[in-house]
Protein backbone atom coordinates (compact mmCIF):
# COMPACT_ATOMS: atom_id res chain seq x y z
CA UNK A 1 0.00 0.00 0.00
CA UNK A 2 2.97 2.14 0.45
CA UNK A 3 4.57 1.80 -2.68
CA UNK A 4 1.14 2.15 -4.50
CA UNK A 5 1.19 5.58 -2.85
CA UNK A 6 4.79 6.61 -3.54
CA UNK A 7 3.74 5.88 -6.78
CA UNK A 8 0.38 7.98 -6.77
CA UNK A 9 2.35 10.79 -5.38
CA UNK A 10 5.16 11.15 -7.96
CA UNK A 11 2.62 10.89 -10.69
CA UNK A 12 0.64 13.81 -9.25
CA UNK A 13 3.56 16.18 -8.35
CA UNK A 14 4.74 15.54 -12.19
CA UNK A 15 1.19 16.28 -12.84
CA UNK A 16 0.99 19.45 -11.69
CA UNK A 17 4.40 20.61 -12.80
CA UNK A 18 4.31 19.61 -16.38
CA UNK A 19 0.40 21.30 -15.99
CA UNK A 20 1.70 24.82 -14.85
CA UNK A 21 5.03 24.74 -17.11
CA UNK A 22 6.62 27.18 -14.89
CA UNK A 23 8.07 25.13 -12.36
CA UNK A 24 10.94 22.50 -12.22
CA UNK A 25 10.05 18.85 -11.96
CA UNK A 26 9.63 17.79 -8.63
CA UNK A 27 9.37 14.53 -7.26
CA UNK A 28 8.78 13.95 -3.74
CA UNK A 29 9.12 10.18 -2.46
CA UNK A 30 7.13 9.86 1.15
CA UNK A 31 8.36 6.75 3.09
CA UNK A 32 6.95 5.35 6.41
CA UNK A 33 9.66 3.53 7.94
CA UNK A 34 11.02 2.76 11.69
CA UNK A 35 13.27 5.72 13.15
CA UNK A 36 13.08 9.34 12.84
CA UNK A 37 11.16 11.86 10.84
CA UNK A 38 13.21 13.10 8.41
CA UNK A 39 13.43 15.03 5.12
CA UNK A 40 16.28 15.09 2.87
CA UNK A 41 17.46 16.06 -0.64
CA UNK A 42 18.71 13.24 -3.12
CA UNK A 43 21.65 14.46 -5.44
CA UNK A 44 19.08 15.03 -7.94
CA UNK A 45 17.41 17.45 -5.79
CA UNK A 46 13.95 14.93 -4.97
CA UNK A 47 12.57 15.63 -1.90
CA UNK A 48 13.09 11.91 0.55
CA UNK A 49 10.43 12.18 3.14
CA UNK A 50 10.38 9.68 6.01
CA UNK A 51 7.73 9.75 8.50
CA UNK A 52 7.78 7.30 11.49
CA UNK A 53 4.75 4.85 12.03
CA UNK A 54 4.12 6.60 15.02
CA UNK A 55 4.02 10.15 14.24
CA UNK A 56 2.12 8.85 11.10
CA UNK A 57 -0.82 7.77 13.49
CA UNK A 58 -0.32 10.59 15.50
CA UNK A 59 -0.69 12.88 12.53
CA UNK A 60 -3.94 11.52 11.36
CA UNK A 61 -5.43 11.45 14.56
CA UNK A 62 -5.23 14.79 14.46
CA UNK A 63 -5.91 14.79 10.97
CA UNK A 64 -3.20 17.92 10.76
CA UNK A 65 0.62 18.38 10.22
CA UNK A 66 2.44 21.30 11.22
CA UNK A 67 5.41 22.65 9.57
CA UNK A 68 7.25 22.17 12.54
CA UNK A 69 6.68 18.22 12.78
CA UNK A 70 8.66 17.85 9.58
CA UNK A 71 11.86 19.72 10.31
CA UNK A 72 10.82 23.88 9.56
CA UNK A 73 12.88 25.68 12.43
CA UNK A 74 11.01 29.08 11.67
CA UNK A 75 13.72 31.21 12.93
CA UNK A 76 13.90 33.52 10.15
CA UNK A 77 17.23 32.56 9.32
CA UNK A 78 17.60 28.62 8.19
CA UNK A 79 15.82 28.36 5.16
CA UNK A 80 12.78 26.28 5.70
CA UNK A 81 11.24 25.27 1.63
CA UNK A 82 11.75 21.59 2.31
CA UNK A 83 10.62 21.22 4.81
CA UNK A 84 7.37 23.57 4.02
CA UNK A 85 7.33 21.47 0.77
CA UNK A 86 7.48 18.17 2.62
CA UNK A 87 4.93 19.16 4.79
CA UNK A 88 2.21 19.44 2.12
CA UNK A 89 3.24 17.00 0.41
CA UNK A 90 2.56 14.17 3.30
CA UNK A 91 -0.78 16.39 3.41
CA UNK A 92 -1.78 15.64 0.32
CA UNK A 93 -0.88 12.15 0.38
CA UNK A 94 -3.12 11.60 3.65
CA UNK A 95 -5.90 14.32 3.40
CA UNK A 96 -4.57 16.29 6.06
CA UNK A 97 -4.79 20.42 6.77
CA UNK A 98 -1.34 22.05 7.46
CA UNK A 99 -0.71 24.32 10.27
CA UNK A 100 1.80 27.23 10.33
CA UNK A 101 3.43 27.68 14.11
CA UNK A 102 2.06 31.50 14.99
CA UNK A 103 5.23 32.28 16.45
CA UNK A 104 7.54 31.19 13.81
CA UNK A 105 9.50 33.11 11.14
CA UNK A 106 9.56 31.36 7.88
CA UNK A 107 12.40 32.03 6.03
CA UNK A 108 12.25 30.95 2.17
CA UNK A 109 15.60 31.61 -0.22
CA UNK A 110 15.70 31.19 -3.34
CA UNK A 111 15.83 27.61 -4.25
CA UNK A 112 13.82 25.74 -7.24
CA UNK A 113 11.43 24.24 -4.22
CA UNK A 114 7.47 25.19 -5.13
CA UNK A 115 5.16 23.82 -2.08
CA UNK A 116 1.96 21.86 -3.80
CA UNK A 117 -0.95 22.88 -1.47
CA UNK A 118 -4.27 20.55 -1.96
CA UNK A 119 -5.27 20.22 1.62
CA UNK A 120 -6.72 23.08 4.09
CA UNK A 121 -4.14 25.36 5.10
CA UNK A 122 -3.80 27.58 7.63
CA UNK A 123 -0.76 30.20 7.93
CA UNK A 124 -1.97 32.10 11.03
CA UNK A 125 0.17 34.97 12.49
CA UNK A 126 3.44 32.86 10.88
CA UNK A 127 5.90 35.14 9.03
CA UNK A 128 6.96 34.16 5.62
CA UNK A 129 10.27 36.14 4.52
CA UNK A 130 10.49 35.61 0.46
CA UNK A 131 14.20 36.34 -0.44
CA UNK A 132 14.19 36.99 -4.22
CA UNK A 133 17.84 38.22 -4.38
CA UNK A 134 19.51 34.89 -5.45
CA UNK A 135 16.79 32.86 -7.46
CA UNK A 136 17.37 29.61 -9.11
CA UNK A 137 14.25 30.11 -10.89
CA UNK A 138 12.22 32.95 -11.10
CA UNK A 139 9.18 31.28 -12.57
CA UNK A 140 9.08 28.73 -9.62
CA UNK A 141 6.29 29.40 -7.47
CA UNK A 142 6.76 29.25 -3.94
CA UNK A 143 2.89 27.77 -3.16
CA UNK A 144 0.79 26.02 -5.61
CA UNK A 145 -2.47 25.28 -5.12
CA UNK A 146 -3.41 22.46 -7.22
CA UNK A 147 -6.20 20.02 -7.94
CA UNK A 148 -5.66 16.19 -8.03
CA UNK A 149 -7.96 15.28 -10.58
CA UNK A 150 -6.41 15.63 -14.27
CA UNK A 151 -7.26 17.63 -17.43
CA UNK A 152 -7.68 15.72 -20.59
CA UNK A 153 -8.49 16.22 -24.10
CA UNK A 154 -12.20 16.91 -25.39
CA UNK A 155 -12.68 14.59 -28.49
CA UNK A 156 -15.21 15.90 -30.41
CA UNK A 157 -15.53 19.01 -30.51
CA UNK A 158 -14.18 20.64 -33.27
CA UNK A 159 -16.30 24.47 -33.70
CA UNK A 160 -18.25 26.70 -31.06
CA UNK A 161 -20.32 29.29 -31.66
CA UNK A 162 -20.75 32.88 -29.39
CA UNK A 163 -23.26 32.00 -26.53
CA UNK A 164 -23.62 28.69 -27.63
CA UNK A 165 -25.23 26.89 -24.88
CA UNK A 166 -24.43 23.34 -24.90
CA UNK A 167 -21.46 21.29 -26.15
CA UNK A 168 -21.43 17.79 -27.95
CA UNK A 169 -19.69 15.84 -24.90
CA UNK A 170 -20.55 13.76 -21.68
CA UNK A 171 -18.25 14.28 -19.23
CA UNK A 172 -17.92 12.51 -15.33
CA UNK A 173 -18.42 15.76 -13.71
CA UNK A 174 -18.63 19.83 -14.47
CA UNK A 175 -15.42 20.64 -16.34
CA UNK A 176 -13.60 23.91 -16.28
CA UNK A 177 -13.49 23.91 -20.45
CA UNK A 178 -10.47 25.58 -22.60
CA UNK A 179 -9.90 25.93 -26.32
CA UNK A 180 -7.68 27.31 -28.55
CA UNK A 181 -7.71 28.43 -32.29
CA UNK A 182 -3.86 28.66 -33.13
CA UNK A 183 -4.78 29.30 -36.64
CA UNK A 184 -6.55 32.68 -35.36
CA UNK A 185 -5.09 35.89 -33.72
CA UNK A 186 -6.01 38.13 -31.85
CA UNK A 187 -5.56 40.84 -28.92
CA UNK A 188 -3.06 42.28 -32.04
CA UNK A 189 -1.68 44.48 -29.54
CA UNK A 190 -0.64 48.34 -30.91
CA UNK A 191 1.64 51.18 -29.09
CA UNK A 192 4.70 50.62 -27.13
CA UNK A 193 4.89 47.27 -26.23
CA UNK A 194 2.98 46.19 -29.73
CA UNK A 195 2.85 42.52 -30.45
CA UNK A 196 1.77 39.98 -32.98
CA UNK A 197 -1.54 39.11 -30.78
CA UNK A 198 -2.77 35.85 -28.92
CA UNK A 199 -4.37 32.61 -30.18
CA UNK A 200 -8.08 32.70 -30.10
CA UNK A 201 -8.71 31.15 -26.99
CA UNK A 202 -11.86 30.86 -24.53
CA UNK A 203 -12.92 29.15 -20.81
CA UNK A 204 -15.89 28.26 -19.99
CA UNK A 205 -17.88 25.88 -17.54
CA UNK A 206 -19.90 23.01 -18.32
CA UNK A 207 -21.82 20.43 -16.56
CA UNK A 208 -21.24 16.67 -16.97
CA UNK A 209 -23.98 16.64 -20.11
CA UNK A 210 -21.99 19.76 -22.00
CA UNK A 211 -24.51 22.17 -21.02
CA UNK A 212 -22.71 25.80 -20.79
CA UNK A 213 -22.89 28.02 -17.80
CA UNK A 214 -24.11 30.87 -19.21
CA UNK A 215 -23.21 33.27 -16.58
CA UNK A 216 -19.29 33.10 -18.22
CA UNK A 217 -20.72 32.37 -21.73
CA UNK A 218 -18.61 31.63 -25.36
CA UNK A 219 -17.75 34.61 -26.09
CA UNK A 220 -16.14 33.76 -29.72
CA UNK A 221 -16.52 31.88 -32.99
CA UNK A 222 -14.50 28.95 -33.29
CA UNK A 223 -15.05 28.05 -36.87
CA UNK A 224 -11.69 25.32 -36.18
CA UNK A 225 -10.43 24.02 -32.87
CA UNK A 226 -6.30 23.26 -32.84
CA UNK A 227 -6.90 22.33 -28.76
CA UNK A 228 -9.70 21.59 -25.98
CA UNK A 229 -9.05 20.21 -23.12
CA UNK A 230 -11.62 19.91 -19.69
CA UNK A 231 -10.24 19.92 -16.27
CA UNK A 232 -12.62 18.31 -13.43
CA UNK A 233 -13.73 21.42 -11.17
CA UNK A 234 -13.48 20.40 -7.49
CA UNK A 235 -16.64 20.36 -5.52
CA UNK A 236 -14.94 20.57 -2.28
CA UNK A 237 -13.71 23.87 -1.05
CA UNK A 238 -10.29 24.16 0.05
CA UNK A 239 -9.26 27.31 2.77
CA UNK A 240 -5.90 29.04 2.70
CA UNK A 241 -5.90 31.67 5.69
CA UNK A 242 -3.79 33.89 7.40
CA UNK A 243 0.01 34.17 7.01
CA UNK A 244 2.22 37.32 6.74
CA UNK A 245 4.40 37.39 3.83
CA UNK A 246 7.16 39.65 3.06
CA UNK A 247 9.14 39.62 -0.52
CA UNK A 248 12.67 40.84 -0.55
CA UNK A 249 12.61 42.30 -4.24
CA UNK A 250 15.13 41.06 -6.53
CA UNK A 251 18.04 43.57 -7.69
CA UNK A 252 18.09 42.00 -11.30
CA UNK A 253 17.96 44.60 -14.98
CA UNK A 254 14.64 46.23 -15.60
CA UNK A 255 13.70 44.28 -18.31
CA UNK A 256 10.82 42.03 -19.00
CA UNK A 257 12.07 39.18 -17.34
CA UNK A 258 8.64 38.52 -14.80
CA UNK A 259 8.98 37.23 -11.49
CA UNK A 260 6.73 34.08 -10.31
CA UNK A 261 8.03 33.78 -6.69
CA UNK A 262 4.36 33.61 -5.49
CA UNK A 263 0.77 31.78 -4.25
CA UNK A 264 -0.07 30.13 -7.79
CA UNK A 265 -3.70 29.20 -7.15
CA UNK A 266 -4.56 26.57 -9.91
CA UNK A 267 -7.50 24.80 -8.52
CA UNK A 268 -11.20 25.94 -8.47
CA UNK A 269 -13.43 26.35 -5.06
CA UNK A 270 -10.85 27.97 -3.30
CA UNK A 271 -10.82 30.75 -0.85
CA UNK A 272 -7.89 32.82 0.26
CA UNK A 273 -8.62 34.95 3.31
CA UNK A 274 -6.41 37.11 5.92
CA UNK A 275 -3.20 36.90 4.05
CA UNK A 276 -0.92 39.87 4.15
CA UNK A 277 1.90 40.67 2.20
CA UNK A 278 4.32 43.36 1.99
CA UNK A 279 7.55 43.99 -0.09
CA UNK A 280 11.29 45.24 0.82
CA UNK A 281 14.52 45.86 -0.54
CA UNK A 282 13.24 47.55 -3.44
CA UNK A 283 16.09 50.17 -5.02
CA UNK A 284 17.09 51.62 -8.35
CA UNK A 285 16.09 48.76 -10.90
CA UNK A 286 14.07 45.78 -10.21
CA UNK A 287 12.89 43.23 -12.97
CA UNK A 288 8.71 42.97 -12.59
CA UNK A 289 6.81 40.76 -10.64
CA UNK A 290 3.57 38.60 -11.99
CA UNK A 291 1.29 38.54 -9.15
CA UNK A 292 1.85 37.69 -5.69
CA UNK A 293 -1.17 35.94 -5.36
CA UNK A 294 -1.67 34.68 -9.32
CA UNK A 295 -4.95 32.99 -10.30
CA UNK A 296 -5.06 31.17 -13.22
CA UNK A 297 -6.84 28.03 -14.90
CA UNK A 298 -9.41 27.82 -12.64
CA UNK A 299 -12.88 28.94 -11.28
CA UNK A 300 -14.39 30.06 -8.07
CA UNK A 301 -11.86 31.72 -6.21
CA UNK A 302 -12.49 34.44 -3.42
CA UNK A 303 -9.64 36.54 -2.05
CA UNK A 304 -11.16 37.96 1.23
CA UNK A 305 -9.44 40.09 3.88
CA UNK A 306 -6.23 40.79 2.23
CA UNK A 307 -3.74 43.46 2.37
CA UNK A 308 -1.02 43.88 -0.25
CA UNK A 309 1.46 45.95 -1.45
CA UNK A 310 1.81 47.98 -5.30
CA UNK A 311 5.63 47.04 -6.59
CA UNK A 312 7.56 50.15 -7.79
CA UNK A 313 7.63 51.09 -11.31
CA UNK A 314 10.52 50.25 -13.15
CA UNK A 315 11.19 51.12 -16.87
CA UNK A 316 12.97 49.60 -19.93
CA UNK A 317 13.20 49.44 -23.84
CA UNK A 318 9.35 48.33 -24.99
CA UNK A 319 8.95 46.51 -28.35
CA UNK A 320 8.85 49.64 -30.37
CA UNK A 321 11.95 50.41 -29.34
CA UNK A 322 10.98 53.51 -26.67
CA UNK A 323 10.88 53.39 -23.02
CA UNK A 324 7.96 52.11 -21.34
CA UNK A 325 7.13 51.54 -17.55
CA UNK A 326 6.56 48.00 -17.28
CA UNK A 327 3.44 46.43 -15.22
CA UNK A 328 4.52 44.82 -12.20
CA UNK A 329 1.27 43.15 -9.87
CA UNK A 330 0.91 41.72 -6.69
CA UNK A 331 -2.34 40.47 -8.01
CA UNK A 332 -3.07 38.55 -10.92
CA UNK A 333 -5.83 36.51 -12.74
CA UNK A 334 -5.47 34.70 -15.74
CA UNK A 335 -8.36 32.08 -17.52
CA UNK A 336 -9.87 32.81 -14.31
CA UNK A 337 -13.74 32.55 -14.04
CA UNK A 338 -15.90 33.76 -11.30
CA UNK A 339 -13.37 35.70 -9.09
CA UNK A 340 -13.74 37.86 -6.18
CA UNK A 341 -11.91 40.17 -4.53
CA UNK A 342 -13.70 41.20 -1.30
CA UNK A 343 -12.43 43.39 1.61
CA UNK A 344 -8.78 44.10 -0.10
CA UNK A 345 -6.68 46.97 0.75
CA UNK A 346 -3.20 47.81 0.22
CA UNK A 347 -0.19 49.35 2.45
CA UNK A 348 0.94 51.91 0.07
CA UNK A 349 -0.60 55.15 -1.13
CA UNK A 350 -3.39 54.16 -3.68
CA UNK A 351 -2.64 57.37 -5.59
CA UNK A 352 1.17 57.09 -5.19
CA UNK A 353 2.17 56.60 -8.97
CA UNK A 354 5.88 55.65 -8.10
CA UNK A 355 3.87 52.15 -7.52
CA UNK A 356 2.47 50.20 -10.27
CA UNK A 357 -1.29 49.45 -10.12
CA UNK A 358 -1.86 46.28 -8.21
CA UNK A 359 -4.03 43.82 -10.19
CA UNK A 360 -3.84 42.97 -14.27
CA UNK A 361 -5.78 40.22 -15.84
CA UNK A 362 -6.21 38.66 -19.13
CA UNK A 363 -9.04 36.47 -20.32
CA UNK A 364 -10.69 36.16 -17.32
CA UNK A 365 -15.17 35.93 -17.19
CA UNK A 366 -17.05 37.61 -14.01
CA UNK A 367 -14.33 39.73 -12.12
CA UNK A 368 -15.88 41.08 -8.58
CA UNK A 369 -14.10 43.92 -6.16
CA UNK A 370 -16.36 44.25 -3.71
CA UNK A 371 -15.39 46.92 -0.57
CA UNK A 372 -11.84 46.88 -1.78
CA UNK A 373 -9.46 50.09 -1.94
CA UNK A 374 -7.11 49.62 -3.91
CA UNK A 375 -5.08 51.72 -6.61
CA UNK A 376 -5.83 49.76 -9.94
CA UNK A 377 -8.88 46.98 -11.68
CA UNK A 378 -7.36 46.32 -14.82
CA UNK A 379 -8.38 43.84 -17.34
CA UNK A 380 -5.90 43.55 -20.15
CA UNK A 381 -6.93 40.63 -22.91
CA UNK A 382 -10.35 41.09 -22.42
CA UNK A 383 -13.01 40.13 -19.40
CA UNK A 384 -16.76 39.44 -19.63
CA UNK A 385 -18.48 40.95 -16.91
CA UNK A 386 -16.89 42.99 -14.30
CA UNK A 387 -18.08 44.62 -11.15
CA UNK A 388 -16.97 47.15 -8.87
CA UNK A 389 -18.79 48.12 -5.64
CA UNK A 390 -18.40 49.22 -2.77
CA UNK A 391 -14.82 50.03 -3.21
CA UNK A 392 -12.67 52.87 -3.97
CA UNK A 393 -10.04 52.97 -6.88
CA UNK A 394 -6.75 55.09 -6.99
CA UNK A 395 -4.56 56.90 -9.49
CA UNK A 396 -5.03 53.74 -12.16
CA UNK A 397 -8.51 53.66 -11.78
CA UNK A 398 -10.72 51.39 -13.52
CA UNK A 399 -8.91 49.76 -16.90
CA UNK A 400 -10.89 47.91 -19.16
CA UNK A 401 -11.69 45.54 -22.38
CA UNK A 402 -14.30 43.38 -23.24
CA UNK A 403 -17.53 42.45 -23.25
CA UNK A 404 -21.11 41.79 -21.09
CA UNK A 405 -21.41 44.20 -18.09
CA UNK A 406 -19.61 46.45 -16.76
CA UNK A 407 -21.07 47.43 -13.60
CA UNK A 408 -19.64 50.12 -11.42
CA UNK A 409 -21.52 51.22 -8.28
CA UNK A 410 -21.14 52.78 -4.79
CA UNK A 411 -17.59 53.53 -5.44
CA UNK A 412 -15.31 56.81 -5.93
CA UNK A 413 -12.92 56.67 -8.37
CA UNK A 414 -9.86 58.89 -8.58
CA UNK A 415 -7.99 58.18 -11.65
CA UNK A 416 -7.99 59.90 -14.67
CA UNK A 417 -11.75 59.21 -15.69
CA UNK A 418 -14.32 56.45 -14.27
CA UNK A 419 -13.32 53.73 -17.16
CA UNK A 420 -10.43 53.65 -19.39
CA UNK A 421 -11.11 51.24 -22.36
CA UNK A 422 -7.45 50.22 -23.32
CA UNK A 423 -6.49 51.81 -26.36
CA UNK A 424 -3.43 49.17 -26.81
CA UNK A 425 -6.18 46.41 -27.32
CA UNK A 426 -8.99 48.54 -29.73
CA UNK A 427 -10.68 50.76 -26.65
CA UNK A 428 -13.33 47.82 -26.84
CA UNK A 429 -16.69 47.01 -24.71
CA UNK A 430 -19.55 44.92 -26.66
CA UNK A 431 -22.16 45.50 -24.42
CA UNK A 432 -23.10 47.91 -21.11
CA UNK A 433 -21.36 50.02 -18.63
CA UNK A 434 -23.53 51.10 -15.74
CA UNK A 435 -22.13 54.03 -13.58
CA UNK A 436 -24.41 54.24 -10.69
CA UNK A 437 -24.63 55.90 -7.11
CA UNK A 438 -20.79 57.17 -7.48
CA UNK A 439 -18.22 59.70 -6.76
CA UNK A 440 -15.53 60.68 -9.61
CA UNK A 441 -12.06 62.50 -8.49
CA UNK A 442 -10.76 63.44 -11.45
CA UNK A 443 -6.86 62.69 -11.04
CA UNK A 444 -7.23 62.76 -7.59
CA UNK A 445 -8.08 66.16 -7.54
CA UNK A 446 -5.18 67.23 -9.85
CA UNK A 447 -6.29 69.27 -12.57
CA UNK A 448 -7.31 68.16 -15.28
CA UNK A 449 -10.18 68.07 -17.84
CA UNK A 450 -12.29 65.47 -16.53
CA UNK A 451 -13.74 62.61 -18.69
CA UNK A 452 -16.27 59.95 -17.88
CA UNK A 453 -14.78 57.42 -20.44
CA UNK A 454 -11.76 57.65 -21.85
CA UNK A 455 -9.69 55.85 -24.81
CA UNK A 456 -8.39 55.94 -28.34
CA UNK A 457 -8.80 53.80 -31.36
CA UNK A 458 -8.04 55.32 -34.80
CA UNK A 459 -9.49 52.58 -36.79
CA UNK A 460 -6.83 51.80 -39.04
CA UNK A 461 -5.37 48.88 -36.98
CA UNK A 462 -6.46 45.16 -36.83
CA UNK A 463 -6.29 44.30 -33.32
CA UNK A 464 -7.68 40.94 -34.59
CA UNK A 465 -11.53 41.58 -33.77
CA UNK A 466 -14.25 44.14 -34.56
CA UNK A 467 -13.70 47.03 -31.82
CA UNK A 468 -17.07 48.51 -30.29
CA UNK A 469 -17.47 50.89 -27.78
CA UNK A 470 -20.27 50.40 -25.36
CA UNK A 471 -23.58 49.67 -26.93
CA UNK A 472 -24.98 51.64 -24.11
CA UNK A 473 -23.95 54.25 -21.23
CA UNK A 474 -25.79 54.41 -17.74
CA UNK A 475 -25.07 57.03 -15.42
CA UNK A 476 -27.01 57.18 -12.24
CA UNK A 477 -26.81 59.75 -9.38
CA UNK A 478 -23.03 60.53 -9.91
CA UNK A 479 -20.91 63.36 -7.90
CA UNK A 480 -17.80 64.65 -10.14
CA UNK A 481 -15.57 66.73 -7.64
CA UNK A 482 -14.16 68.69 -10.55
CA UNK A 483 -13.33 72.17 -7.99
CA UNK A 484 -9.94 71.80 -9.26
CA UNK A 485 -9.91 72.12 -13.09
CA UNK A 486 -7.81 73.61 -15.53
CA UNK A 487 -8.31 77.29 -17.24
CA UNK A 488 -10.94 77.68 -19.93
CA UNK A 489 -12.14 74.29 -18.29
CA UNK A 490 -15.56 73.51 -20.33
CA UNK A 491 -17.13 70.83 -18.07
CA UNK A 492 -16.60 67.29 -17.76
CA UNK A 493 -16.81 65.40 -20.89
CA UNK A 494 -18.79 61.67 -21.49
CA UNK A 495 -16.22 60.90 -23.59
CA UNK A 496 -12.47 61.97 -24.57
CA UNK A 497 -11.32 62.67 -27.96
CA UNK A 498 -11.21 58.79 -29.27
CA UNK A 499 -9.90 59.87 -32.40
CA UNK A 500 -8.63 63.57 -33.31
CA UNK A 501 -8.02 62.99 -37.06
CA UNK A 502 -11.82 62.47 -37.24
CA UNK A 503 -13.43 65.55 -37.94
CA UNK A 504 -15.71 64.84 -41.06
CA UNK A 505 -16.98 62.48 -43.41
CA UNK A 506 -13.83 62.72 -45.23
CA UNK A 507 -12.05 60.31 -42.52
CA UNK A 508 -12.32 57.12 -43.09
CA UNK A 509 -11.54 53.67 -40.89
CA UNK A 510 -10.19 50.66 -42.49
CA UNK A 511 -11.18 48.60 -39.44
CA UNK A 512 -14.74 50.69 -38.26
CA UNK A 513 -15.40 51.28 -34.57
CA UNK A 514 -18.47 51.11 -33.79
CA UNK A 515 -19.87 53.72 -31.50
CA UNK A 516 -21.81 53.91 -28.47
CA UNK A 517 -25.62 54.60 -29.36
CA UNK A 518 -27.38 55.57 -25.69
CA UNK A 519 -26.15 57.66 -22.77
CA UNK A 520 -28.49 58.15 -20.44
CA UNK A 521 -27.63 60.81 -17.23
CA UNK A 522 -29.34 60.56 -14.23
CA UNK A 523 -28.88 63.35 -11.52
CA UNK A 524 -25.11 63.85 -12.52
CA UNK A 525 -23.56 66.84 -10.17
CA UNK A 526 -20.43 69.03 -10.97
CA UNK A 527 -18.51 70.64 -8.04
CA UNK A 528 -17.93 73.25 -10.65
CA UNK A 529 -21.55 74.01 -11.89
CA UNK A 530 -20.53 72.84 -15.24
CA UNK A 531 -22.71 70.82 -17.13
CA UNK A 532 -21.89 67.24 -18.44
CA UNK A 533 -21.18 67.36 -22.27
CA UNK A 534 -20.49 64.84 -24.61
CA UNK A 535 -16.68 65.28 -26.05
CA UNK A 536 -14.34 67.67 -27.51
CA UNK A 537 -14.88 65.43 -30.66
CA UNK A 538 -18.58 66.53 -31.72
CA UNK A 539 -18.57 65.19 -34.86
CA UNK A 540 -17.29 61.41 -33.97
CA UNK A 541 -19.97 61.65 -31.28
CA UNK A 542 -22.68 62.87 -32.93
CA UNK A 543 -24.91 60.37 -33.73
CA UNK A 544 -25.24 59.53 -29.61
CA UNK A 545 -28.25 59.38 -28.02
CA UNK A 546 -27.82 61.54 -24.71
CA UNK A 547 -30.91 61.35 -22.32
CA UNK A 548 -31.41 63.06 -19.08
CA UNK A 549 -33.23 63.42 -15.86
CA UNK A 550 -35.44 60.43 -14.30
Amino acid sequence: MIRYNLLFLILLCRFVTQAQNKAPLENVVITSEKGKTLVSVSENGDLHVNVAPKDVAKFKAARLVHYSDLGALGDGKTDDINAIAATHAFANLHGLAVKADDAATYYIGGKARTAVIRTDTDFGKAAFIIDDTDVENRNAAVFTVSSGLKPFKLEGVSSLKRNQEKINATLPASCLVTVTNANVKQYIRFGLNQNNGSSQTDIFVVDKNGKVDMNAPIIWDFDEITEITALPIDEKPLSIKGGRFTTIANKAESKYTYYNRNIAIRRSNVTLEGLEHRITGEGEQGAPYGGFINIGECAYVTVRNTVLTGHKTYSTIGAAGKPVTMGTYDLSANRALNVSFINCTQTNDINDNTYWGILGSNFCKNLLYDHCTLSRFDAHQGVANATIRNSTLGHMGINAIGSGLLLIENSTIRGRSIVNLRSDYGSTWQGEVIIRDCVFVPANGKPVNAALISGSNSGQHDFGYTCYMPEKITVQNLRIDDSQHPENYQGPAIFTNFNPAMKDDSYQEKYPYVKTREVVLQNVTTTSGKPVRVSDNDFMFRNVKVRTGQ
